[in-house]
């Protein structure tokens, strides 16, 4: 990829999050990629979990390696011309100038975006100290300005997804300090709740926030999403899960009743064929 194809992505990407409200599905490999930007979506994000299943490894902060990740980032970042943000989960790293050098790092794979967590990955201690995670989103935010590159810095705040007590509280608070801190978006992953939704997106207003819509139980739609004035959805690792469980069903089948009905649902090998055929 050529400076003036990352500027082009990087530019289209920050526009993205100036008005309305998109959808940034999150593809696993390059396949998966390709067909998502054939269907007209806007952006892509790389999904950490779905990726860690297609290694036949669970989904843990510390099952892939940083220089593993930054290749499929940079994979899935060159198989599309679509802009791409980045799942680079905590930076790899616990100490800010450590995380900032490696965004860094995930900057050169041709990304337009990406986020940053606030998550330990240790079970007894799951977030980082407020003060710590604040320093670390002032770090990558000076480490991306350097550059001159405009990346969009998305700061994720854990705590629904980490479950400790009283989520929407400590959300609330810290993604609005990421957002004084120099975050572009905001993003509290799990939170289902549209009133609570709601109140996120005025607490860093005016800054777009970023929700993940990852069952149908949760109730949430792009237009319900969008009316409270949502800029961005993601679907985390949905997509990924909804292949495995394709996948589950057809090998179970096999398996425990030695039949083949499940194969009806197979996608043909003309519908692949012109989906990846070179134009």
């Amino acid at each position: 990829m050529n400076k003036s194809e990352i500027d082009r992505k990087i530019h289209a990407f920050g526009e993205l999050h100036k008005s309305g409200c998109f959808i940034m599905p999150n593809p696993w490999d390059i396949g998966t990629a390709k067909f998502l930007e054939k269907q007209g979506f806007k952006a892509l994000a790389t999904t950490s979990a779905g990726f860690a299943f297609s290694k036949g490894l669970p989904d843990s902060p510390l099952a892939i390696s940083r220089d593993v990740m930054l290749a499929h980032i940079k994979e899935i970042a060159s198989s599309t011309s679509l802009p791409v943000n980045a799942d680079f989960q905590s930076g790899y790293a616990v100490e800010p100038d450590e995380v900032a050098e490696n965004v860094k790092l995930c900057m050169n794979t041709g990304i337009s975006g990406l986020s940053i967590e606030d998550a330990t990955g240790i079970v007894s201690n799951p977030l980082y100290e407020r003060k710590l995670a604040i320093e670390r989103i002032l770090a990558v935010r000076k480490a991306i300005d350097s550059t001159g590159l405009p990346v969009v810095l998305t700061a994720r705040c854990e705590a629904y997804l980490v479950g400790v007590e009283d989520p929407f509280k400590i959300a609330i608070d810290r993604l609005a300090a990421f957002a004084d801190a120099g975050a572009d978006c905001l993003f509290a992953p799990r939170v289902h709740d549209i009133n609570e939704i709601k109140e996120i997106v005025k607490a860093v207003a005016p800054k777009p926030v970023n929700v993940i819509v990852s069952s149908p139980g949760e109730g949430l739609t792009l237009s319900s999403l969008a009316d409270i004035g949502v800029r961005r959805i993601s679907v985390g690792s949905a997509l990924a899960r909804v292949a495995w469980n394709g996948f589950m069903q057809a090998v179970r089948e096999i398996s425990g009743k030695g039949t083949f009905n499940t194969f009806t649902n197979a996608a043909s090998f003309d519908e692949l064929n012109s989906i990846f055929e070179e134009k």
